[in-house]
């Protein structure tokens, strides 16, 4: 299987009843077994925070009938873009996309899927900018957010009980 060979299908908002079962699924599978952390528990409440946005936008990758990936973000609130604190002069422009997850089933690793959930997460998007968060104590995956067009602008600890974070911001579209 390629990226290529794979069916993207896109959801919104409205979706969430049909699709929020197999996100948790996939977060878990991604997850893994013997990961047992808080985030893995808290996970469903995340699911229905993000869903709940009316502008809420999931991609899920299909190989046969089988959900391989996904990703989801909505869009920020204008006006409280959170990523401006991490710069010392943000752009103009701050309509601001929020990638908020991403998962690939471990059988499905490294065959192109996160890159081609992500643009197609991201593709037509009418903000001019993408925002994510990556654990700073995972270098490659930030390593492979660079190789789409993300670059590191700050760190930020959103909630006490959470890691740190690599604050990461893209211009939309995609190169």
């Amino acid at each position: 299987m390629s990226a290529a060979e794979l069916e993207i299908r896109r959801f919104g908002h409205e979706d969430l009843p049909e699709i929020r079962q197999t996100i948790i699924d996939l977060h878990a599978a991604a997850a893994g077994p013997d990961r047992d952390d808080d985030f893995k528990k808290k996970f469903p409440w995340f699911v229905d925070h993000w869903g709940s946005n009316a502008d809420f936008a999931c991609a899920i990758a299909y190989d046969g009938g089988d959900a391989v990936g996904f990703a989801y973000g909505a869009p920020a609130v204008e006006g409280r873009e959170w990523w401006r604190e991490s710069l010392e002069t943000p752009p103009e422009k701050s309509r601001t996309f929020s990638y908020s997850e991403l998962a690939v089933h471990p059988e499905k690793r490294k065959q192109g899927v996160a890159d081609a959930l992500s643009r197609a997460l991201l593709e037509g998007r009418p903000e001019d900018l993408a925002v994510l968060l990556v654990d700073v104590k995972h270098p490659r995956v930030q390593s492979l957010y660079e190789s789409w067009g993300f670059r590191k602008v700050g760190e930020r600890q959103p909630f006490p009980d959470s890691p740190v974070y690599a604050v990461m911001l893209a211009e939309l579209p995609l190169p």
